[in-house]
């Protein structure tokens, strides 16, 4: 076989490419999944400016020491439940929104490593008093993830 044609037939071998499961840029191999810390948080409306700013400065943060996505939003449609939803797991008061947040590593032990050096870097310090932080603390929940499906 000669620049993948079979010479006796003539006909094309056409060999199955690797197939990648993530649309992102294709920075992981097909069978290694990521991991992925997440974050909900109850934000009142008027510091929404201020925790943007917290965010932006955070996510440069976290994606100097090895990151791979750094994303935060801000709840639009996030209705009530009847037995749970986002507004219900933080308690949402009036005049606050909800924020859901996630910070994807490669594996679980870079996760661990680089949330060390985050929360040891001296730019973020000025953010570590829970009373300089412009939402409730005790309302946040928060978790570890191992990737189960992407695309």
């Amino acid at each position: 076989m000669a620049n993948g044609r079979d010479s006796s037939s003539g006909s094309i071998d056409v060999q199955p490419k690797p197939m990648c499961l993530n649309s992102r840029p294709n920075h992981l191999a097909e069978n290694a999944m990521s991991y992925v810390d997440g974050f909900v948080i109850p934000l009142p409306k008027d510091k929404l400016g201020d925790y943007k700013k917290m965010a932006r400065k955070a996510g440069k943060v976290w994606m100097s020491h090895g990151a791979l996505a750094y994303t935060e939003c801000v709840g639009d449609d996030v209705p009530l439940g009847k037995r749970t939803s986002f507004p219900q797991s933080v308690k949402l008061k009036e005049g606050e929104v909800v924020v859901f947040a996630w910070i994807i590593f490669k594996s679980r032990r870079d996760r661990d490593r680089i949330n060390k050096l985050v929360m040891a870097d001296p730019r973020l310090k000025d953010m570590m008093d829970p009373k300089a932080m412009p939402f409730d603390g005790t309302r946040m929940f928060f978790g570890g993830f191992k990737e189960m499906v992407k695309f």
